[in-house]
């Protein structure tokens, strides 16, 4: 019987690791891979996942309703850390082997049930070395393998752009797009940067798409400020992008970053934190330049340098535009898939389309 990859992405709400699940989704689809989805109920990534003509299982999210729609499955693929007891579970049940994905750089939770957890796993796929280093740190047994994140392909629609730029005429666009999540991404040095620069740099607008459970609290700091908007979640990032002149992360922790390639893929230059596998992707002084997490001062002077200097930015824009390439969302999938074969010891047959 051909192999059933079955990923389970239960989180709440829709950001990086939810993309990149859809994207892998969406380039196995294209081979005509036999997969499902078990996600929770009534979520963005089950919907557009659907759309794909892919079968998507809606769960509650809580172990024994993961456990219960991951019975057929050959192999399967754990995207986000809350499910990897049930995948442990299931494989407890019926020697169904998994794969995880680690997304994040932060310590796995250091208890006996995620020490095993983890053991069992047939490999950890890391989303930048940074992030291996975290896994084998924890337990030298595991077996570990790196796996890049992948850009996009996000679409551009040039009128759009024209009407995104029309609204902040005549400015200077730094750019942000990241869920408001503060203490991950440190919006609120985005927030004190234009804070300082409001009355001095006038053409400078700082631009914010992304919508989370700080946000209430993002824009109450930001009260007031008229060289800053927030334009809550968009749908059409691709847009938003490619109407920036440069991009900002100024993250406390990231495992990579990923929408950094989609920030590169539109030649812009960025402005990131030194943090999890940023490194991997930002290299100061070629396609941006890398900042120390927490210090809005070295944020604050990037941006002004990037802004002075016009033949700079083009430079770092096209050399990320280059690196990129490199870090598409096929390269990603087709290493998944060999993944796969590894694990299961066999080629995973395409179904007929």
């Amino acid at each position: 019987m051909t192999p059933k990859i079955v990923h389970i992405n239960t989180v709440r709400g829709y950001r990086g690791g939810e993309r990149q699940t859809e994207l892998l989704i969406r380039g196995l689809a294209s081979q005509n891979v036999r997969q499902a989805l078990v996600a929770r109920r009534g979520d963005m990534l089950a919907r557009n996942v659907r759309a794909l003509g892919v079968e998507v299982r809606e769960v509650s999210g809580g172990r024994l309703s993961v456990i219960g729609a991951t019975r057929d499955a050959s192999l399967l693929h754990v995207h986000e850390g809350r499910s990897v007891y049930a995948a442990y579970a299931r494989s407890l049940l019926s020697g169904t082997p998994y794969v995880i994905t680690r997304r994040v750089n932060n310590p796995i939770r250091n208890h006996w049930f995620a020490h095993r957890a983890y053991a069992r796993a047939a490999i950890v796929a890391a989303v930048a070395p940074q992030v291996a280093e975290i896994v084998r740190a924890y337990d030298a047994n595991i077996s570990v393998t790196v796996v890049h994140s992948g850009s996009s392909g996000l679409p551009v629609d040039a009128a759009v752009v024209e009407a995104i730029r029309e609204e902040f005429a005549g400015k200077f666009l730094v750019g942000h797009v990241g869920a408001l999540d503060n203490a991950q991404k440190g919006q609120e040095f985005i927030i004190e940067v234009a804070r300082q620069l409001e009355r001095s740099e006038p053409n400078l607008h700082f631009v914010l798409v992304g919508g989370g459970a700080d946000e209430a609290m993002l824009k109450s700091m930001a009260a007031g400020l008229r060289n800053l908007t927030f334009m809550g979640f968009k749908n059409n990032v691709g847009d938003y992008l490619a109407a920036f002149d440069v991009f900002i992360l100024p993250s406390n922790r990231e495992g990579i970053g990923s929408i950094l390639f989609d920030a590169m893929d539109q030649g812009l230059p960025v402005v990131a934190s030194r943090v999890g596998g940023v490194q991997d992707i930002v290299h100061d002084g070629d396609n941006g330049l890398l900042i120390d997490p927490a210090s809005p001062d070295q944020l604050r002077e990037a941006i002004l340098k990037l802004r002075d200097e016009p033949e700079l930015r083009r430079a770092y824009g096209a050399r990320g535009r280059e690196i990129a390439k490199g870090f598409t969302s096929e390269v990603m999938w087709r290493k998944y898939l060999a993944l796969y074969e590894s694990v299961l010891g066999t080629r995973v047959e395409r179904e007929r389309p």
